[in-house]
Order: C-alpha cells, then structure tokens, then sequence
C-alpha cells in the first residue's frame, strides 16, 4: 500500500513507520521534523495548515514516481499518529487546536480524496485516568472500548475524545474505515530500562492502569487495521496483552482501584487495559512480553 503517515517522527511513528516500509508498502513520513529514514519519504508539513494537508497527499515520493509520466500516485491509506503528545509541553490551548485541528485536516482530506482506511492514533487517556488532577477511579475494571469513559480533565485526552467523535462523523458522513486506536504507555528500548523500578515500585504504573504496548506490537496492530476492510468506524484498546507488574490483576485492582468491579470473566493476568478487541477482531497476536526483558 501506499501510505500517508502522519507523526513519523515521533516516539511510536519512528517505529511503526519504518516497520510498515519493512513489510512493502511505501510510506510517506508527514511530520515538522524528518524522521530521516532510508526506507521512508519525508514531508515537511504543518497538519493545522489544510493546505499543506492537501498538498501532501500530492506528493511524489522520489525519482521513480517520476519515470512513469502517470502523475502522483494516489494514497491509499492514512495512518495519522501526529499530535502534540501529552499535556505540559504547550500551553492546554494550543495542544488542544493542534491535535483537533490537525485531524480534523487529516480526515477531511482523506475522506474527500477517497481514500478509504484511517488508522487513527487515539489514546488510553481518554479513559481519564492518566493526566487527571489527583486520583481518578474508572466505572469498572478492565478498560474495555465500549465502557462508558470518565470525562477527562486535560486538555490532551479532550482532543483525543473530539478526535474520536470526528472520525465518527467522517465515517458517517463517507463511509469510510476509519479505525481509532487507543494507544496505551509506548515502550522503547529506554522503557524496558525502567522495568527494575516499576517492578519494585508498581504504583508507579496507575495513571496508565498498569498497561504498556511495545512499538513494534504496535506496528503490527496498525498494519492488522490496514488488512482488514468492512469494519467502519471502530476504537480498539492498543496495547499488550497482560500488566506491568508481577502481581495477579485481581490483586493489582483491588490494591490500587478498591471498589471498583472488576469483570468476572477477567484473566488471571490480563491486562487492566483489556486489549481483547484487537485480539478477537484483528487476530493480533503479541511478540513482545515484557517478561522477556525482566
């Protein structure tokens, strides 16, 4: 596939990019900062500006989209990671334009384009859990998309929750696929560096409900959205499959969520943030256990 790929550049996107160029499709990196990479095309381009928007998915790649004298070729999927990451980094507004602006860009030009699948970078903290002012409970336990969410508090999961509802409205308005994914605590290499101290100190891991999702998991999620057509619009949890942490989830839920349910059909060690939609809808399987780096 042809591959728009917004957020190439950043934690997540410096991975799953160069994973999805890896698996033979061409990927076109749109991001402020070029991610540098043989294998990946960059563009430079504001995604609030809907003009530069629009102008890349005009983009040619490199000489050889040149030598067929058949013009560009077209997109044939999105897959939008770009964002202002988390709050603290800008002021609350300016997260709050750039990452609703910026999708509301991203979908519109899609859409209108005709191109047909999205693959949406969501987030675990519209649960509202995670950047909350102080502790914040959920309804139950284990996070499940269909869940009713805690309202959140931040500016950051506020334009994630508006993103979702955006790209509710685009798949209804064309009918296109358009697949959010709530992605949960990105692990790198510097990640796994820090298992001894969340090991040792587990209520260090509360805000993200103990949950994490190795990138290169993650690229496969992605690319398990791109091979599956039909769906319309869809949220799936993003992340692997069981806790960081030694403990049982029954024994984390009641020591740092007492009093909230936790469902009964719940596993032994499956994750507080239940990634069991992506697993029953998508086939993804896990290739990256935490516990192989402990």
């Amino acid at each position: 596939m042809r591959i728009l790929f917004t957020g190439g550049s950043g934690k997540a996107g410096r991975v799953v990019a160069p994973y999805l160029a890896a698996r033979g499709h061409e990927v076109i990196n749109v991001d402020l900062v070029p991610l540098g990479h043989d294998d990946v095309h960059d563009i430079r381009a504001d995604l609030t500006d809907a003009g530069q928007v629009w102008n890349a998915f005009f983009s040619y790649t490199g000489p050889h989209e040149l030598d067929a004298g058949q013009g560009v070729p077209r997109i044939d999927a999105v897959v939008h990671f770009a964002a202002v990451p988390a709050i603290m980094l800008t002021p609350d507004n300016e997260c709050f334009r750039v990452n609703t602006m910026g999708t509301y860009n991203v979908l519109e030009a899609a859409t209108r384009l005709g191109v047909t699948k999205v693959v949406l970078a969501s987030s675990e903290t519209t649960y509202g859990i995670c950047f909350a002012d102080g502790v914040v409970d959920p309804p139950e336990l284990p996070l499940r998309e269909d869940a009713p969410t805690v309202p959140p508090m931040d500016s950051y999961a506020l334009s994630k929750v508006v993103n979702e509802v955006t790209a509710r409205t685009f798949h209804q308005r064309t009918g296109a696929d358009i697949y959010a994914l709530r992605i949960g605590n990105v692990w790198d290499d510097s990640d796994y560096a820090q298992l001894p101290t969340y090991l040792a100190e587990p209520g260090l891991r509360r805000r993200n409900a103990f949950n994490y999702v190795d990138a290169r998991d993650l690229g496969q999620i992605v690319e398990l959205c791109l091979q599956h057509d039909g769906l319309g619009f869809q949220v799936f949890n993003a992340c692997n499959d069981t806790n960081v942490a030694w403990a049982p989830a029954a024994e984390l839920a009641q020591e740092h969520f007492p009093g909230v349910p936790l469902a009964a059909d719940h596993g032994e060690f499956e994750g507080l943030m239940s990634n069991r939609k992506v697993r029953e809808v998508l086939g993804f399987s896990e290739r990256h256990d935490w516990r192989d780096r402990a």
